[in-house]
């Protein structure tokens, strides 16, 4: 008979598994790696995302890590930038771009061709081989309607000095052979790690859950589980969770210190939303379709319980809910900790 999960042992596990339990001493890319890429659409965000999975964390030590090439920040996922170490790069981006193109033709409607596109990316790839190129001068190349989608056609990373704490905008553009060293999986052998690195950092799931941070069809995730060794369990909906053998299940009485997010940070999108890391009736307070569309957000008990705000050094609060003194008290330790890396 399936173990059935209760949603406390749910969401102490998913803690667990983005370390936001207790934080790693791994190099940053094995971090990276653990807790299936970081979501960078602002690049603080990555910063301050590993900063609450890892120690010791410093700024330059991370923008140094970009700047040789260790970690990556590219789209990936979703048409989204990611961060990745340099090992998961190539896997991921064969795992999920034929997927991609098959979506973005559809969504074209004709307006763009494949032909199209693939005459933009040998244009593109001509033009990078002399060095990077800005978007505004990618654009001026081949038009912003297919530089927005010229992605799934040539494999691009954002490339340093843009992209970091120091210079936050990400539009310094290059070809993902020359900096990250020519692709070295097959596309059945990313879809494999695409996967394992998605349960090992949030699982257990179901299939659509997967499916859904992936960006790949059902069918094809489960096509993937067959391969690997798994496990199976139930929620308490009766929902069957899958699992990679062997991983762990934390109790659900586990001690949760309070964490702090980034913006879009993955943890509190849909796919993950089992977890309960963020109670739905504070997920419109977090998520817009006005700007700003994220916020960062702080955690008490392995909840979202309010957003915050660094300013100057200084963190201010926004609480959603009462804070026992205690809770605050542990808040505002661990804020401190965060200034100081913020300053």
């Amino acid at each position: 008979m399936r173990r059935t999960l209760t949603v406390p042992e749910i969401n102490r596990t998913v803690l667990h598994r983005q370390l936001l339990l207790e934080r790693s001493q791994d190099d940053l890319p094995q971090v990276l790696e653990r807790m299936a890429g970081l979501q960078a659409q602002y690049a603080p965000a990555i910063y301050i995302g590993l900063w609450s999975r890892a120690e010791p964390v410093e700024r330059e030590a991370v923008t140094r890590l970009l700047h040789d090439g260790e970690i990556i920040q590219g789209t990936l996922l979703r048409s989204t930038i990611h961060v990745v170490s340099r090992r998961d790069y190539w896997p991921w981006a064969l795992a999920v771009r034929e997927d991609r193109r098959v979506q973005a033709l559809r969504a074209w409607r004709g307006t763009l061709s494949h032909d199209e596109m693939e005459a933009a990316a040998t244009t593109l790839r001509t033009a990078l081989a002399d060095g990077p190129l800005k978007q505004a001068e990618i654009d001026k190349l081949i038009g912003a309607d297919r530089r927005r989608g010229i992605g799934l056609w040539l494999d691009l990373v954002r490339q340093p000095p843009s992209g970091t704490w120091e210079r936050r905008r990400a539009d310094l553009y290059s070809l993902a052979d020359d900096w990250v060293g020519p692709p070295d999986s097959t596309v059945e052998e990313g879809r494999v790690q695409l996967v394992r690195r998605y349960l090992t950092g949030f699982g257990p799931a179901t299939r659509k859950e997967i499916a859904t941070w992936a960006g790949l069809p059902v069918a094809t995730v489960g096509a993937v589980l067959a391969e690997l060794d798994t496990t199976t369990y139930r929620d308490e909906q009766g929902t069957e969770l899958v699992d990679l053998a062997g991983g762990p299940i934390v109790d659900g009485d586990a001690d949760a210190p309070p964490r702090f997010l980034p913006n879009w940070d993955a943890a509190l999108l849909v796919h993950a939303r089992r977890s309960g890391l963020l109670p739905e009736e504070f997920r419109k307070r977090i998520f817009h379709v006005r700007a700003p569309q994220s916020f960062p957000v702080f955690l008490v008990d392995g909840a979202v319980a309010g957003t915050w705000k660094a300013t100057d050094g200084t963190l201010s609060y926004d609480e959603f809910r009462p804070l026992t003194a205690t809770e605050r008290e542990r808040l505002h330790a661990e804020g401190e900790r965060l200034a100081d890396f913020h300053a």
